[in-house]
């Protein structure tokens, strides 16, 4: 079973080393769309660091959201996926390596990019912190939510559109506290309360994301 779920951990970043320019789409979207804020907006130093939190997770977001529609495309188009669902290991283990990877592909280096980023929003040391300890904590929730909506649209034509329409209502919540618990650093506030609801979050989704995604992609198979 642990060799299964690592192979398939292992083909998906395989298979994102080769396919380099759709990774790289994902981080430049994040890069642009955070970078064009600033000069767009006020230049005053305050302007920019209250907008910061809430600009920054919404280009995480939509960033993630990017490579969502990709995410078991292949493994349908190939047939990979119906021997996943042949296979005597768990679907649920298959489902959660391929989000890992989605993760580590596409949520990992947004939270590693953020603190460089929000230095030209003016945001204090403090504040840079908690700002990638709550895309740390949330951003698995994202890939783990989007990956149901992915299963459900699978197959289907302008599944982007439907993957966004059903996922973003979901994403609220995490985008909320995760926005909160940088505004509430800057404010001299705890953020612990948001950072322990994002953490919450992801939980809840790594719990329950895998079963639903599981029963989706049979569904979209049959």
């Amino acid at each position: 079973m642990n060799a299964a779920w690592l192979t398939v951990l292992q083909r998906d970043l395989l298979q994102a080393f080769r396919r380099r320019s759709d990774v790289a789409t994902t981080v430049f979207f994040f890069l642009i769309v955070s970078s064009l804020f600033p000069l767009g907006m006020n230049p005053e130093s305050e302007t920019l660091s209250l907008i910061a939190p809430g600009v920054l997770w919404v280009a995480a977001l939509l960033a993630g959201m990017l490579s969502l529609t990709r995410l078991f495309a292949t493994d349908f188009a190939d047939g990979s996926l119906e021997q996943m669902l042949l296979a005597p290991q768990p679907l649920t283990l298959m489902v959660l390596a391929k989000i890992l990877a989605h993760w580590l592909v596409c949520g990992l280096p947004v939270v590693l990019l953020a603190p460089i980023i929000g230095l030209q929003y003016a945001l204090p040391y403090e504040a840079l912190q908690i700002l990638m300890l709550s895309l740390l904590l949330g951003t698995p929730a994202l890939s783990l939510i989007g990956a149901i909506g992915a299963a459900l649209t699978l197959g289907v034509r302008g599944s982007g559109l439907l993957v966004a329409l059903l996922v973003l209502p979901l994403y609220i919540p995490v985008l909320i506290f995760g926005a909160g618990a940088v505004a509430a650093s800057q404010h001299g506030m705890s953020a612990q309360a948001h950072l322990s609801l994002l953490a919450a979050c992801s939980l809840l989704a790594l719990v329950l994301a895998p079963l639903a995604t599981a029963a989706a992609l049979r569904i979209s198979v049959e």
